[in-house]
């Protein structure tokens, strides 16, 4: 048993099929859809398409022992799959390799027969295959190879089937995984067969037959999808079942990539495509970067407030200053709440910590800067303007919907706009500005911090996200800039004490 992986590094030996539907560019893409990292080793180079086999060349048997040994020489293996040999002599080479590296996991699919009805495997190299079935821990035979491996005539029933996997089982000390795709009916079962102290064991999975031409190169696909979930589980009937599953769903999707007018190809990749898509995700830094640049123009427009620009210059008249102050007095209040329910939704404890600590910063710190410009009574006077009842609205609307990370996302302007902001207009200040109070909570260190662990947290979950909540995370930032940028624009008088 090869020691389990996370991705299995698997060896295909086998020949091609230059319609990609059998042989190994069927073997590399089942390696791959199954979780592991395919490589291959070339027996045969066969003129076929969906309708049959035309011609075999087979390549120099030294040849093929070089490509199996620069594998070998450089790259640990974890599983072999060997398909279609062809030769007495082809054979020879492999099994003369296998006895040297002694690979920790060896999948044989005997191929002798292809689902078209050619024979793909000399006769006078049936007998080499049988001995080299006795090296190997699993093969994958097909009713008609079942017979070759047994020296029986092919099995019309599947039952005549089991019995004679069980013959080849005890015979060679090999597991035999029985196919009943060659029978009749609309059943259609495969069977783990093992002969262990003399006694034979058999392990069913059934299924059902599906109504399609799409069922060339099954048998290579399998084998290697086996071989490539053993050598990540260390399971053999696991292996088994999951890999049928895979199968059945691959064939059903096959007729789907329109491939060939005879017994076109499985599609290997359907279930990956339809459940993950072809998009490729982003790093948390590629999602920091295109949101930041998405709202250029926001920022940009921000700067050229006339508000931010006379706090910049300290010629701001107070009575605008106070007013926007009351607001955000106001505002900050509902956004301790929607704070506080960003860590109540939060799935890991650090980020509950961190929405917890910012919700509490925004009543303890930023209202106290507020109550030292505005008394308690002014305060208590002011009601919410229609910009501050409309963000408030949108991060409110937000939380109740209860996506943990579209939430997030909202809540990262805040933060994130303020501190650039705050920065670099505290940077243009001098200790004189009538306004330096303000700026010197936004330029602190300590909110830099937060800021860029707000950033962290909301880009990682964006880089993680599925494609849709992605998409609405970036959606539910953007509204929340354009809602930033209303505010500092919004012309305000003093409140009224």
């Amino acid at each position: 048993m090869s020691r389990q992986r996370v991705v299995p590094r698997v060896l295909s030996i086998a020949g091609t099929d230059p319609t990609g539907g059998a042989g190994i560019q069927a073997d590399l893409k089942s390696i791959a859809a199954n979780g592991g990292y395919g490589m291959a080793v070339v027996t045969a180079l066969v003129a076929q398409n969906t309708h049959g086999v035309r011609a075999v060349h087979v390549p120099p048997p030294a040849f093929l022992a070089q490509q199996l040994d620069a594998v070998s020489d450089d790259v640990e293996i974890d599983a072999v799959k060997i398909g279609m040999l062809g030769t007495a002599e082809v054979i020879g080479v492999v099994a003369d390799w296998l006895d040297r590296v002694r690979p920790p996991l060896v999948v044989l699919d005997p191929v002798a027969v292809a689902t078209s009805g050619d024979r793909l495997l000399d006769a006078d190299a049936e007998d080499a295959l049988r001995r080299l079935v006795s090296q190997v821990d699993l093969v994958t035979p097909n009713v008609p190879e079942l017979a070759v491996l047994a020296e029986s005539t092919v099995a019309v029933s599947w039952e005549e089937a089991l019995a004679q996997a069980g013959r080849v089982a005890a015979r060679h000390g090999v597991r035999v995984l029985a196919k009943g795709g060659h029978l009749t009916g609309e059943h259609l079962p495969d069977a783990l067969v093992e002969a262990v102290d003399g006694a034979v064991s058999v392990t069913e999975f059934p299924g059902l037959r599906i109504a399609t031409r799409n069922t060339h190169g099954t048998g290579c696909s399998l084998s290697s999808a086996v071989a490539t979930r053993v050598a990540a589980t260390g399971d053999w009937v696991r292996a088994a079942a999951e890999s049928k599953q895979w199968l059945a769903e691959s064939i059903r999707h096959g007729s789907e990539l329109e491939v060939g007018t005879g017994n076109g190809p499985i599609s290997h990749f359907a279930g990956l495509w339809r459940r993950g898509g072809t998009t490729t995700a982003p790093t948390a830094e590629d999602v920091e970067s295109a949101w930041w640049n998405e709202i250029g123009a926001l920022r940009a427009d921000i700067d050229d407030l006339p508000f931010v620009r006379g706090l910049g210059d300290g010629t701001l008249p107070r009575d605008e200053f106070l007013g926007y102050l009351a607001q955000d007095a106001l505002y900050l209040r509902d956004y301790a709440r929607v704070l506080a329910h960003a860590a109540r939704l939060a799935p890991a404890s650090d980020e509950l910590v961190f929405w917890a600590d910012s919700a509490q910063g925004a009543i303890a710190g930023e209202l106290q800067l507020h109550e030292s410009w505005l008394t308690e009574e002014a305060l208590r006077a002011v009601e919410p303007d229609p910009v501050t009842t409309a963000y408030l609205n949108h991060l409110l609307a937000t939380a109740a919907r209860g996506d943990y990370r579209v939430l997030a996302a909202a809540l990262l302007p805040c933060f994130w706009i303020y501190q650039d902001v705050g920065e670099r207009l505290h940077a243009l200040s001098h200790e004189r500005h009538p306004y330096r109070s303000w700026l010197d909570t936004y330029a602190e260190p300590a909110f830099a911090d937060a800021t860029r662990r707000a950033i962290g947290i909301v880009t990682e979950l964006a880089a993680t996200s599925d494609e849709a909540t992605r998409r609405a995370m970036g959606l539910a930032f953007r509204e929340s800039a354009a809602h930033e940028r209303a505010f500092f624009a919004a012309r305000r008088g003093a409140p009224r004490a």
